[in-house]
């Protein structure tokens, strides 16, 4: 919803954008977006969102292999390092790499599928995927690997994009008597 000083809100105005997780479908860079519902649902990924009591975080390894997890953690998934999506103008968005969304389980381009306030949705030719990148040298300082260019999706995952784990703290509760003596 877009709302002005002079206390007039309009929702669903032109501008209005949201980038959804896509799924694997073919991506087709059309001309014109697609706006039936039964043309757009197959395009965007279904999640589940579990609540729990565990601690979850994401680690990364800038390499092709996945780190492991910390001790007194235990790993959920591996995946690959997603940094953010940008659109046209100022628009995108992106996860903290800490949290469980910069993992991503699959990885395919595009990654998102941008939808706008106007009911349509569409791959844009101007969005970009922005992935971490693999640095096998850990110690080299500064901006690694620039210039690189990978050709083909098997390429990009084997030797260009980071990978990762969630990781679920373990919740091991310990016992005590009132004495402090552990049962």
């Amino acid at each position: 919803m877009q709302c002005s000083a002079s206390d007039v809100c309009r929702h669903g105005v032109r501008t209005d954008k949201s980038f959804w997780l896509a799924t694997n479908e073919d991506a087709e860079f059309a001309v014109k977006p697609m706006s039936n519902i039964d043309q757009i649902i197959p395009h965007i990924s279904r999640c589940r969102v579990c609540v729990g009591t565990k601690y979850i975080i994401a680690r990364h390894s800038f390499k092709n292999v996945a780190p492991e997890c910390p001790d007194d953690f235990s790993q959920i998934w591996t995946g690959y390092s997603y940094v953010m999506v940008t659109s046209s103008s100022t628009s995108g968005g992106g996860q903290d790499l800490s949290s469980a969304g910069s993992c991503l389980e699959n990885f395919f381009l595009p990654t998102f599928i941008e939808c706008l306030g106007r009911g349509t949705c569409s791959y844009y030719i101007n969005n970009l995927d922005y992935w971490l990148a693999q640095n096998q040298e850990t110690n080299q300082p500064g901006m690694w690997g620039m210039g690189s260019v990978y050709s083909g999706i098997t390429q990009i995952m084997d030797e260009g994009v980071a990978r990762c784990t969630v990781c679920a703290a373990d919740v091991r509760m310990k016992h005590l008597n009132y004495f402090g003596k552990a049962k």
